[in-house]
């Protein structure tokens, strides 16, 4: 199995409308300016700062510009650390597929939630353990059906197949 690469899920055209500029135009400006030696906060903060690029923007700005100098690989989050998510669609609303995955999640790692917020527009439970955190997503339900979405903290890219091979082995059944 491998980590495919996802250089931005957001296209380019999208980036030159909410922010007036191509994500390359952002690329040569974070570079003119050095930002090859700031920190992933820094860059953003300068972005919404200098430009006034909103936050949103200017976070995935930020990571496309360290993925394209290889200060990020693919996964990999602003703490070093790399994140890993799967996601499918239930047969089941969004209070009962997140009653699912609680009771899944839970029974293959012999805990329950740290935290669960099930009064939100997204629902989400989250367990914190050594070297990492498993959060457990639910969108609202349409037609029937809900989308969860499981991620993963992991140490290594390295561990990023075998973490994705196991959360999707605890997604309930679609």
């Amino acid at each position: 199995m491998t980590i495919s690469e996802q250089t931005s899920s957001v296209n380019d055209e999208a980036v030159l409308r909410a922010t007036g500029r191509t994500r390359s135009t952002w690329h040569e400006l974070l570079s003119t300016a050095g930002a090859h030696d700031w920190n992933h906060f820094d860059t953003a903060a300068w972005l919404v700062r200098e430009h006034g690029v909103d936050g949103w923007w200017a976070q995935g700005i930020s990571v496309g510009y360290e993925k394209q100098t290889a200060r990020r690989k693919p996964g990999q989050r602003a703490d070093g650390r790399f994140e890993v998510t799967v996601s499918r669609r239930v047969p089941l609303d969004q209070q009962e597929a997140l009653h699912a995955v609680i009771a899944r999640v839970g029974n293959e790692i012999g805990a329950d939630p740290t935290s669960t917020r099930a009064k939100t527009k997204y629902v989400t439970a989250k367990w914190k353990r050594e070297g990492g955190v498993i959060t457990a997503r639910v969108a609202p339900s349409e037609n029937g059906k809900s989308p969860i979405a499981l991620a993963m903290t992991v140490a290594s890219d390295t561990d990023l197949p075998a973490a994705k091979a196991l959360l999707t082995s605890w997604l309930p059944e679609a």
